[in-house]
């Protein structure tokens, strides 16, 4: 569990640093313009924190052998750890700096799940050493 919520705290900690670095910097989160490639960067975030969060519960908690049921449930573990502290921070700052809707931002919200719940399908392929016969 230890290693769950070091890797989610570092994704949702890292995340929310990303939102209010895009908005310092000056690049707007409304949904209607196009991405570039700084936001586009922001996707290395849960990728790197999966890998390394997947792969320490891996060769920590269970002995260097992990399936990839296990690496999935470990992933979204992760993941959630993560979300909660990075919508936490994107609801403070929808509140507090741009004084938007949630609606404005449910968009990158929604394509941040989806991207984390890809990531954790190519984490736990990678990561996995542990096959069965079927």
């Amino acid at each position: 569990m230890k290693t769950t919520l070091i890797s989610g705290a570092f994704i949702g900690v890292l995340s929310a640093i990303w939102i209010f670095a895009m908005h310092a910097s000056g690049i707007t989160t409304q949904p209607a313009h196009d991405f570039t490639a700084v936001e586009l960067t922001a996707a290395l975030i849960p990728l790197l924190g999966l890998y390394f969060g997947v792969r320490a519960y891996r060769d920590t908690v269970n002995g260097g052998i992990i399936s990839f049921l296990e690496a999935l449930i470990e992933s979204f573990k992760i993941l959630l750890v993560g979300g909660i502290i990075a919508v936490a921070a994107a609801i403070v700052y929808i509140d507090y700096v741009s004084a938007g809707s949630i609606i404005d931002f449910s968009g990158q919200i929604f394509g941040a799940l989806l991207l984390g719940l890809l990531f954790s399908l190519a984490v736990s392929l990678v990561v996995m050493n542990k096959h069965k016969a079927i």
